[in-house]
């Protein structure tokens, strides 16, 4: 079956690509020296790294334009913050405080005297943290209430004479106490009446209209020093957190990253040295593979350095990047490495390094050019941490390529007259080519340049070979041929059932040390406190005639399908007009028109001072107002997109009124709707930008076609084995699904590419060809990257384990991909283009004649 070409770029390029070998063969030092003073150069903008650091929890983990962040707007707008009437549940952001949770040890119960005296002390100790001088302590910095600090009730509870605590709510003697958020591990007896408590949680809530954010912020250091050493306690164990905590973390371990970074280097550049060895002393590529990484690395360095002179943020999802440039700088060397081993030894450097840019620039362009639009489309993401991310790799990969032509084809051209010369790898010295009778230790150390007398080319690698006489010859036997389809159809099925398992959510604590006081924290307040979750506002947003009975009604009905929801807890609701309308009816006002309706609210609002702030009350019209519901049940981050999910939905289908919900928390929560939707974006990108690509460069339309097909199908194995792999899809695991995403162009593309550019007449030929040229270097390739970034899974941050993870699956499948499904696929599943059908007619003439 014939096809036309497609590749129209192919054949100009290459002759542009083999113009350019010669010319670097001819000038190598210029082409040498000009990528290290330019990387000299660059290197200074990492002196403006801790200005260009950016690491703000909002800003860069949220959409941009989240609904959540509309809603806060909102609620900024209608409902202000009172200072001098201060409620946790209304508050529109964290605000300043710290927490702690004091768990009894050994079984103890926090509601027995031993275990309540040692809290009554901490709190006590806490309580008594001065700053400026000892000048101002909590009292003077406390958020207030009716002129009294803000506090944590449940000390007062457990310490009264009162022999009986209801769960989750208690009647105290200022109220109704809600004690689902502040007692944990609670055991409760037929009568709903607590027996046993395992854990208690205290809030203490700062910010007067007094307190400067300078003060506030050194008490909390006072608050973060003296928790830090308090795990000393007999009957407690303490864990603590701050509204500083999380963003301190982030911006503490920015940098973390970078020790492993040069531990992975070291580790990449010790298995290139190694896979590049050769017992010819004139023939070894150890000093290739040294600076085949160095030309990685100093790709970091200039594109790194140009985007922090030019003010670019730098956030911790960059620190990811590296890894990504290495893997694709060492898979260019070893493609650049092969084609050279494959030109003939006695032609002159120059004219070798065209033969090599020739074959092996054209594939390292075909990935080259699709990642840098992958991640140029990128920056227009909704995230802007991954803004950031896509712009660092872009530009780090720009820089790879254009190094791995110039700074390493310069440095293999050297190393080409070295061979020339006929000189030792590491002295440089001339040696003898033949082996002589000096003795078996100086033929081993000083005797080389060997070569294939019958190729005049360089003696293959001995893996090589076996990819030539063994491994190809049997992937195209029949039988094996048939075993590959059913193995990957099992690949693609165990995929697809992974991929209905994959959870979506993002936990905060993922951004910690594993060994952080905030991941202790999040740990305990997961295990004691996720029967009850965050009290959310069900806002009105738009004028209601509350006085007509229709309208009302029809808002209640709406408020009641809130507690209609396995999220929502049915008898814990906090609501004015519930509370409005009775008052009213116990003192007999006629609340059924507008004007008696809103004369009556200033008397209610003097009662009740809190409800004052849950109604936006404007000269004769109510132009919003606020309800409150209690969440509970919530253990995971999948069980709080569910219950953000069910909000939005149940808030959509109210007619009366326009209803928002809103938490602080669920800022964050907006990515759940963004994250799948821009994952599959980013795919189908790389695929259409890879197939659009392929088309211009690979000499067959088919082949362009499967390696786009491949995407989806490493996509889809990625994607299933992440989730049996217990990898959930947050914004984090997308940004380096992205980088990871990449890779599985490059093995399919260049198998491809060398298999439609083989001038064998066969499929099977055409394939064993293909795979005796790229098998090594795919092998070489995909084995150092692994081994290398083997290191990440050992670290005590969850980012560097779930990117070890991706990349490790993202690797190995695309490995196996290149060389085993496509090869086999492409045996089957192929056309020839009009060329080779000529070339197959004039053969078949010739056979007959």
């Amino acid at each position: 079956m014939g096809c036309r070409r497609t590749d129209c770029l192919s054949k100009p390029l290459a002759g542009l690509f083999a113009r350019l070998g010669a010319t670097v063969g001819s000038y190598p030092f210029c082409f040498f020296v000009v990528p290290v003073l330019i990387s000299l150069a660059l290197s200074g903008g990492f002196i403006f790294l801790k200005d260009r650091e950016d690491n703000d929890l909002e800003r860069q983990f949220t959409p941009s334009k989240g609904p959540s962040k509309a809603a806060r707007a909102f609620v900024m707008e209608n409902f202000p913050y009172n200072d001098s009437m201060f409620s946790e549940d209304r508050l529109y952001s964290k605000g300043s405080f710290a927490s702690l949770i004091a768990a009894a040890r050994n079984g103890y119960n926090v509601l027995e005297g031993p275990v309540y005296e040692d809290i009554t002390k901490l709190h006590r100790r806490i309580l008594n943290i001065t700053v400026a001088n000892g000048t101002l302590g909590f009292q003077d910095l406390c958020a207030r209430v009716n002129d009294e600090c803000f506090s944590n009730v449940i000390l007062e509870v457990i310490g009264s004479s009162e022999s009986r605590i209801t769960y989750p709510v208690h009647t105290h003697r200022s109220g109704p106490v809600f004690l689902g958020s502040v007692l944990g591990g609670v055991g409760v007896d037929e009568e709903g009446s607590v027996r046993s408590a395992q854990a208690v949680k205290l809030f203490y809530y700062l910010g007067n209209q007094e307190s400067t954010a300078e003060v506030l912020d050194l008490w909390l250091r006072g608050f973060k020093a003296l928790l830090s050493d308090t795990f000393n306690y007999k009957h407690i164990e303490v864990s603590y957190y701050t509204s500083k905590s999380k963003q301190e973390e982030i911006d503490s371990h920015t940098v973390d990253g970078f020790p492993l970074f040069l531990i992975t280097y070291a580790i990449a550049i010790v298995f290139s040295v190694i896979s590049c060895l050769r017992t010819d002393n004139v023939r070894n590529k150890v000093w290739v593979a040294v600076f085949g990484v160095l030309s990685a690395a100093l790709a970091i360095v200039s594109s790194f350095g140009l985007l922090l002179y030019i003010g670019v943020p730098f956030v911790i999802t960059v620190a990811n990047s590296p890894f990504l440039i290495l893997g694709i700088g060492l898979n260019n060397m070893f493609i650049l490495v092969s084609d050279w081993q494959h030109t003939h030894v006695k032609d002159p450097v120059p004219k070798r390094m065209a033969h090599t840019y020739k074959e092996a620039v054209m594939s390292i362009t075909i990935t080259a050019l699709t990642d840098v639009v992958k991640f140029s489309i990128g920056v227009k993401s909704d995230f802007p941490s991954v803004q950031s991310f896509c712009l660092y790799t872009a530009t780090s990969i720009m820089f790879c390529y254009i190094y791995t032509i110039t700074f390493f084809g310069a440095f293999l051209a050297l190393n080409g007259r070295r061979e020339e010369g006929n000189r030792h790898w590491l002295t440089c010295m001339t040696v003898p080519s033949d082996t002589d009778d000096n003795g078996l230790m100086y033929n081993v150390c000083c005797v080389g340049g060997a070569y294939d007398t019958n190729t005049e080319a360089e003696k293959k690698h001995p893996v090589s070979n076996f990819f030539k006489d063994y491994y190809g010859p049997f992937l195209i036997k029949p039988w094996v041929k048939g075993a590959v389809i059913l193995l990957y159809v099992a690949y693609l099925m165990t995929s697809i059932y992974g991929c209905f398992q994959i959870e979506q959510g993002f936990d905060l604590q993922d951004l910690a040390a594993d060994n952080s006081h905030v991941t202790r924290f999040t740990r305990k307040d997961r295990q004691y406190f996720s029967d009850y979750g965050p009290s959310v506002m069900v806002i009105v947003s738009e004028s209601v005639p509350y006085w007509n009975d229709d309208a009302r009604h029809h808002l209640q009905a709406c408020m009641t399908e809130f507690t209609r929801l396995k999220f929502v807890h049915r008898d814990i609701y906090t609501s004015w007009l519930d509370s409005y309308l009775d008052y009213g009816h116990q003192r007999a006002l006629d609340l059924s028109d507008k004007e008696g309706f809103l004369d009556n609210l200033s008397p209610f609002f003097d009662l009740h001072p809190l409800f004052k702030q849950d109604v936006n009350l404007t000269g004769n019209a109510i132009y919003a107002s606020r309800f409150f519901i209690q969440t509970h049940d919530i253990a995971n981050a999948s069980m709080e997109l569910a219950m953000f999910s069910e909000l939005r939905s149940v808030a959509d289908i109210c007619r009366v009124a326009s209803l928002l919900v809103y938490h602080q928390d669920f800022i964050f929560y907006d990515q759940y709707e963004v994250v799948v939707t821009s994952t599959i974006k980013n795919v189908g990108v790389i695929a259409a930008v890879m197939l659009f690509v392929s088309l211009l460069l690979i000499p067959n339309p088919l082949g362009s076609l499967w390696v786009t097909c491949s995407i989806g199908s490493v996509t889809a194995g990625v994607t299933g084995f992440k989730a049996l792999w217990d990898v959930s899809l947050d914004s984090i695991s997308m940004i380096i699904f992205t980088i990871c995403i990449g890779f599985t162009v490059d093995f399919s593309a260049h198998i491809t590419y060398a298999f439609f550019s083989s001038k064998k007449s066969s499929p099977d030929d055409k394939a064993v060809e293909a795979l005796t040229n790229l098998g090594y270097p795919i092998l070489q390739g995909t084995s150092s990257i692994i081994l290398a970034v083997t290191v990440l899974a050992i670290s005590e941050f969850n980012t560097f384990r779930t990117f070890f993870k991706l990349f490790f699956l993202v690797m190995t499948f695309g490995m196996v991909h290149g060389l085993v499904f496509i090869p086999v696929i492409l045996t089957w599943f192929t056309c020839s283009s009009e060329k080779e059908e000529e070339r197959k007619q004039e053969i078949s003439v010739v056979t007959k004649i």
